[in-house]
């Protein structure tokens, strides 16, 4: 699509992929400050299981998931712009909740809440970006807006401990509404509606379950959401377990932010890379070669983690390979889930996200209450995901991989 005729008038192409990355942003920013102050929201909570600490960022991640099914019929029916700032605001007004919960049932269900609220956010993103682009355009602007976007996890470790020197942990709860609400300003001062009005859908529920089954029904939608959720999974078992892999495994818990920015930084590499390659090779073929190198890595990682061979610097390389390789998928098996399936994109982008995050968290909630003291349940969970991730994409090829497919336009 000709960048004149972009449904985002007065808004350069630039501030657009800006605008929409650092929405995103609110789901990494939620998740990535929690990790280092899990061991102080748990003495500040009195929990006696250390693994219970992990449900602070599972319970965003469910709530996440679970509220996309709604989101995008509303999407559909309401159009991008309402939803988004009422989900920006949902989102802030719960982040203050959690830092004045009282208890720890409360932080989760404001967490949850929090959660639905960035649900929102998301499907209204990604539903924006469908509107007005497709193909290989579209898996640009969303490597583009993925790489910003990634600029979150590389600092907010960082931002999360540097906090926790001078204030207690509900001060990062505090951060993160006041930059939601900055967020839904710029948004709500410069980003117009994007929905074509022909493609406005009454909530009419025979007909959402209808994109429902078309959602579920495509072979390319399907297989590229499975192995989504899959290597979402093995990347949130390692968030879940960051924390307690470096206290416990090499007992070096100020060094975890170093590393996590090191991982994020070759994923913010993969997906510029990714944006200049996509034209010229590609989003299929890219992709699987990714899925191969994630799975060779992981294999590796695997090797070393249950012969109990690991070392701190073989961990952080392995894990910086692993997370190039993750971070060449994320915007690619996107625009392929979501390319033949324009015409119903806000009910297609919750289907989806609903799948990827839902099932990714209960995968990573897997894998982290299965830490035992040792690399090898985050290793193994790595592997697993891989390998079930490179399966379910042949099945969506029917075997045929490294080729490219024509665009498909909707």
């Amino acid at each position: 699509m000709n960048e004149a005729t972009v449904p985002h008038p007065g808004m350069s192409f630039r501030e657009f992929v800006a605008c929409i990355a650092l929405i995103q942003a609110t789901v990494a920013l939620a998740i990535d400050m929690m990790v280092p102050g899990l061991a102080q929201i748990g003495a500040a909570m009195h929990l006696t299981v250390a693994n219970h600490r992990q449900w602070v960022i599972t319970a965003f991640v469910l709530g996440f998931g679970a509220a996309q099914l709604l989101y995008g019929v509303a999407a559909d029916r309401f159009g991008r712009r309402p939803i988004l700032l009422f989900a920006l605001g949902l989102y802030a007004l719960c982040a203050f909740a959690a830092a004045a919960a009282p208890g720890f049932h409360w932080l989760l269900a404001a967490r949850v809440a929090q959660g639905f609220g960035a649900a929102g956010a998301q499907v209204a993103t990604v539903s924006i970006v469908r509107d007005c682009y497709s193909g290989r355009r579209m898996a640009q602007v969303n490597s583009l807006s993925f790489m910003v976007f990634l600029a979150a996890p590389i600092f907010a470790p960082s931002l999360g401990q540097l906090v926790l020197l001078v204030a207690p942990w509900p001060v990062i709860f505090i951060g993160l509404g006041v930059y939601a609400l900055l967020i839904a300003i710029w948004a709500g001062l410069r980003l117009p509606e994007t929905q074509h009005p022909e493609d406005r859908r009454p909530i009419v529920w025979h007909e959402a379950a209808a994109a429902l089954r078309l959602t579920l029904s495509n072979r390319f939608s399907l297989g590229y959401t499975l192995a989504s959720t899959l290597l979402l999974g093995g990347w949130l078992g390692f968030i879940n377990s960051a924390q307690q892999v470096f206290a416990g495994v090499f007992h070096v818990p100020k060094l975890f932010p170093l590393i996590f920015a090191a991982c994020s930084i070759c994923m913010a590499v993969a997906a510029l890379t990714n944006a200049r390659l996509v034209e010229r090779i590609g989003m299929r073929p890219l992709a699987h070669l990714a899925l191969v190198g994630y799975i060779l890595v992981a294999l590796a990682q695997a090797a070393l983690g249950v012969s109990g061979h690991d070392t701190l610097l073989r961990f952080a390389l392995l894990q910086s390979a692993m997370m190039f390789w993750f971070g060449l998928l994320g915007g690619n098996c996107g625009a392929i889930s979501m390319e033949p399936l324009g015409h119903i994109a806000g009910t297609a982008a919750s289907v989806q996200g609903f799948m990827v995050m839902f099932g990714g968290a209960l995968i990573g909630l897997y894998i982290g209450q299965n830490f035992n003291g040792t690399l090898a349940p985050l290793s193994i969970g790595f592997c697993v995901c891989g390998v079930l991730g490179l399966g379910v994409v042949t099945w969506a090829e029917r075997g045929k991989l490294f080729h490219a497919r024509p665009p498909v336009t909707t």
